[in-house]
């Protein structure tokens, strides 16, 4: 039997960043950087990657600066001096403006669109659509694949783009599978063939420093409905 010819992609979540103030206030998601956390987390994963003498064709961020200073500091430790290519099409499920959520209604605008099989048609926050988030992803997903110009391509994306990519290489359907586990700084493994089909998913949520991920049982949106509830209630 002929060897199968696959590509490597890794795909990370960006590093952790800090989205309410200490009063609950939310700080803009567009602008928000990552912090020490963050930071330390980026730099666990490039030495992960340089340890292992992995090699990146090229680097694909979202062009939020918290995918940047991710791709930043993995390139830091592998020692690849690699222009970043922004694709803003792969920037993360967009929300709606939290002060017109409904305080009984809050808790699932924000864990709703991370549970269980997402129906197309559930808003993240009041605001964009799974299936308008999946409108963007799969087709910059089938660009990308469509390139012959790379083996190994590292994208340093985010929480809910990186659970439409997993779902569908796990399902090959047009699926959103919310449950998918993406802790902050974690690294992702998956091979893709010629044929669209041809996904093999090696690991997912590898998430270096804290590979065993035992220091929270909570959600990242369980987290930030906490945090943000504390200033709805002032």
């Amino acid at each position: 039997m002929k060897p199968a010819n696959r590509r490597r992609i890794y795909l990370m979540r960006h590093g952790n960043v800090t989205y309410f103030d200490e009063s609950g206030r939310p700080i803009l998601p567009e602008a928000v950087p990552l912090n020490e956390q963050g930071r330390a987390q980026a730099e666990a994963a490039g030495r992960v990657f340089a340890a292992d003498g992995v090699r990146f064709d090229r680097v694909i961020v979202s062009g939020l600066p918290r995918t940047v200073e991710t791709a930043q500091g993995v390139l830091a430790q592998t020692g690849q001096d690699i222009a970043l290519e922004t694709w803003p099409e792969l920037v993360e499920i967009r929300g709606g403006k939290l002060a017109s959520i409904a305080e009984d209604k809050l808790r699932e605008a924000f864990t709703g669109a991370f549970e269980g099989i997402v129906p197309e048609d559930k808003r993240f926050l009041n605001g964009e659509s799974i299936g308008e988030l999946m409108d963007r992803v799969h087709p910059a997903l089938a660009r990308l694949r469509a390139e012959d110009n790379w083996d190994t391509v590292l994208l340093v994306l985010h929480g809910g783009v990186n659970r439409a990519i997993l779902s569908h290489a796990l399902t090959g359907q047009r699926l959103y599978l919310g449950n998918l586990a993406q802790t902050a700084g974690c690294i992702n493994a998956l091979d893709v063939g010629d044929h669209a089909a041809d996904w093999v998913v090696r690991f997912v949520n590898h998430a270096p420093p804290t590979v065993l991920q035992d220091d929270t049982r909570s959600t990242t949106m369980e987290i930030l409905y906490e945090q943000y509830r504390k200033f709805r209630r002032k």
